[in-house]
């Protein structure tokens, strides 16, 4: 397959100023908020300069000083053309037919091409294993209907044909895709099972992570069973009813059993993996040509095993 150059589709974000941030430059506000690594302070000038930053549905200069309550609108604009090349990068296929692919992703490994990981990505290896992938998310992330983590491991589908795209979207959408995560959390949990309703959305306090907040939280839902239990960790089976940003590792937070091994959300390194304990172990959708019900499991990662292995030793 060819390689593929095209320009990333235009991003919107929005955010409503905590009182925290209140007196800060527009310019400095807008780049702490975004992705580490988005934009420089001097590009977001160009965009503020550009009208492509509004604060309340105004546009304002550079050095604007944010009030709590403010509403900062962002739209990204495309980029230069960005080329995407195919890499002979070794799949874990657990299924596959002429509308869809599903593949037990790796720890460490992107799911598509942003700044900072233009290479080495499941999209770089799918462009490289597949003839045809939906071009519906645009032309950096082919084939993409979801994405788990980079150092989360387990089952991803992707679409090979917009049907199969629309499909396996308004699936997700509909929230009738199972999908199942073991994961390590810290922590004896009282309850063997049990659901977390809380909503998620950027943290009012650290604007590039995300947080149970009712400030422009979105609804979000997780079911929990315990697996087995160490004392000091937890196993546990973890549904998704939704899908946001972060989800099981932000609910884990906000009830106190942060993920074990979580640079972000958890505590200080106590086990030898490189990333949270999660895995996308069980994956579920009705196929999108047949209408037959599909569902697939991917055995736990040899480092996460090594480590259940370990605590039951002690």
């Amino acid at each position: 397959m060819n390689a593929m150059s095209s320009r990333f589709n235009e991003e919107s974000m929005e955010w409503t100023v905590a009182e925290e941030f209140a007196g800060e430059r527009l310019d400095k506000y807008v780049t702490e908020s975004l992705e580490d690594g988005m934009a420089s302070r001097t590009q977001v000038q160009d965009w503020i300069k550009n009208g492509q930053v509004i604060v309340n549905e105004k546009t304002v200069k550079p050095n604007y000083k944010v009030s709590e309550g403010d509403t900062v609108s962002v739209t990204i604009p495309e980029p230069e053309s960005a080329e995407i090349v195919p890499e002979a990068i070794p799949l874990q296929v657990a299924y596959e037919d002429s509308d869809v692919i599903v593949i037990n992703k790796p720890r460490g490994m992107v799911v598509h091409p942003a700044l900072g990981h233009s290479s080495g990505t499941v999209v770089n290896a799918l462009m490289f294993h597949c003839k045809d992938l939906s071009g519906i998310n645009g032309m950096l992330r082919p084939g993409i209907v979801h994405r788990i983590d980079k150092d989360t491991s387990g089952l991803l589908m992707a679409a090979k044909n917009d049907l199969a795209h629309h499909s396996l979207a308004e699936q997700l959408k509909e929230h009738t895709v199972t999908r199942k995560y073991i994961a390590l959390a810290h922590g004896n949990l009282p309850h063997d099972q049990g659901t977390i309703d809380a909503p998620i959305g950027r943290d009012p306090h650290d604007r590039k992570l995300f947080a149970v907040t009712g400030r422009n939280g979105k609804h979000a839902v997780t079911h929990f069973r315990v697996l087995e239990r160490f004392g000091d960790y937890t196993l546990m089976e973890l549904q998704l009813e939704t899908g946001r940003t972060h989800q099981i590792r932000v609910h884990m937070k906000y009830i106190g059993h942060p993920l074990a091994g979580d640079p972000v959300y958890g505590r200080s390194k106590t086990i030898a993996l490189k990333g949270q304990a999660l895995h996308a172990a069980v994956l579920g959708f009705e196929h999108p040509r047949t209408g037959e019900q599909l569902q697939f499991e991917a055995p736990l990662p040899e480092d996460m095993e090594q480590v259940l292995s370990a605590l039951r030793q002690r």
